[in-house]
């Protein structure tokens, strides 16, 4: 159950839009989360087609013994999946539309949230990554196309790591020749167990009481870096979510990522944060179709004519659905055509990115968890029991409410502070590091 890495560049919203892409198939009905509209797009989804039967079969069996399924990540990088958002130019499929990525996430899901949750994290990286290939410094465009390229050929499974563990602080210092060292424990680490390299999130503080942001990238070879697995979570479970710990771990300077100072006040981060944690939208569009589903199979089963309170329901149910991909899908597009937007003012485009999609997070969180209550009471008291599959998918819908950008109650903070033109600093990543650590 991965925290995304939402310490990303400030415009690394616009990589998506500076991306060559193909002339968009026919028209997407409005509300639409079921078709992609790009050629890149729609050949994701038939690869993704090859490996459904797998994960559906496998999901139960793997939620319940919480096991990440390995072999479904090996035969994505087989078939060229785990580099979908890398440019083509640099060997991947070139899939750069949020609204493509969440289509194809949303079809996952359907069969297994955890293995969803796993690839976003994945594709999340390619877009991220894209950017600083595009427009960081030279030391930095090398270490991203390098990795782009790894992604591409199924080598690299690039993870965020930035949920500090407990009353841990993740600490960059100097180490005296030119690099530096980190320490320090993460927790929520999503795709933890085939990880080949780590973006963590890390405070450094300088001179005059000031802490700088920064993102290194860090080998899984690298000394002093372990995988700790204590996962045994409520939900997601087979989503290989675990802690990484750092021990003065040795980052040469080039394998660091600038990312502003605590306190900054920057909105023109939200754009970023955006679009790395945007299409996970798709994730609980799926979960809730997969419900529906399940629950609509199972009445149209029963011989007797279903009673009026179970129709009921199973309009409401659809109601809801159609509700939730037609909220998830306009905060998706809001964010597409906002990427390119360099007239704009980064903070004020940041800010029209990051609200659409927070108020399409809580609807999102609301409606599918609803969705699947529903569908336990259509189905009844057989889906009171762990192996039922409703059982599985009403664990796995409410990691949606702690997911950042952001968890609910700071959801509520930024849009509330929007709404009443209040002042406030809306990088999580900036304000948690000015929070009195209390272990949470």
């Amino acid at each position: 159950m991965q925290e995304q890495d939402t310490a990303s560049p400030s415009h690394v919203g616009a990589a998506l839009m500076e991306t060559e892409r193909d002339t968009p198939g026919p028209a997407v009905p409005p509300g639409d989360l079921a078709t992609a509209i790009t050629a890149p797009g729609r050949e994701l989804l038939t690869r993704l087609a090859r490996h459904l039967p797998r994960i559906r079969a496998a999901a139960a069996p793997n939620d319940r013994d919480g096991t990440f399924p390995a072999e479904t990540f090996r035969g994505f990088a087989r078939d060229g999946v785990l580099g979908a958002t890398v440019p083509a130019e640099l060997g991947g499929m070139g899939v750069s539309r949020l609204h493509d990525v969440a289509v194809a996430l949303l079809r996952v899901a359907e069969a297994d949230a955890s293995t969803a949750l796993a690839l976003h994290a994945q594709f999340s990286r390619g877009i991220t990554l894209t950017y600083e290939w595009r427009h960081g410094p030279p030391p930095t465009q090398e270490l991203a196309e390098r990795l782009l390229r790894a992604m591409a050929r199924g080598e690299a499974v690039v993870c965020g790591a930035v949920k500090d563990h407990g009353r841990e602080v993740t600490q960059l210092r100097p180490d005296g020749a030119g690099g530096w060292l980190l320490s320090g424990r993460k927790t929520l680490v999503t795709m933890a167990p085939i990880g080949t390299h780590f973006v963590v999130s890390a405070q450094a503080p300088v001179a005059e009481g000031l802490t700088l942001l920064h993102a290194p990238i860090v080998a899984r070879d690298t000394p002093g870096l372990s995988i700790i697995d204590g996962w045994n979570g409520l939900g997601m479970r087979a989503s290989g979510t675990f802690d990484v710990a750092f021990d003065n771990c040795p980052v040469p300077a080039g394998d660091v990522l600038a990312r502003g100072s605590v306190g900054a006040h920057s909105d023109a981060v939200l754009a970023g944060q955006t679009v790395s944690s945007i299409t996970m939208l798709g994730i609980y569009a799926g979960v809730a179709q997969a419900a529906r589903d399940l629950a609509v199979d199972t009445v149209a089963r029963r011989s007797a004519t279903p009673p009026a309170a179970s129709r009921t329901l199973v309009a409401e149910i659809e109601a809801r659905l159609y509700a939730l991909r037609a909220t998830a899908s306009a905060a998706i597009v809001n964010a597409d055509e906002l990427s390119p937007r360099h007239d704009m003012d980064p903070d004020e485009r940041g800010r029209r990115m990051m609200t659409p999609f927070q108020c399409a997070k809580v609807m999102v969180n609301q409606l599918a968890a609803a969705v699947v209550d529903d569908c336990l009471t259509v189905v009844g008291g057989a889906t009171y029991v762990a192996e039922h599959p409703l059982a599985r998918l009403y664990r796995d819908v409410r990691a949606g409410r702690f997911m950042q950008p952001y968890t609910y109650a700071d959801g509520v903070d930024y849009l509330s502070a929007q709404v009443l033109g209040l002042e406030r600093d809306n990088n999580y990543v900036s304000v948690r590091a000015t929070r009195p650590v209390d272990g949470r």
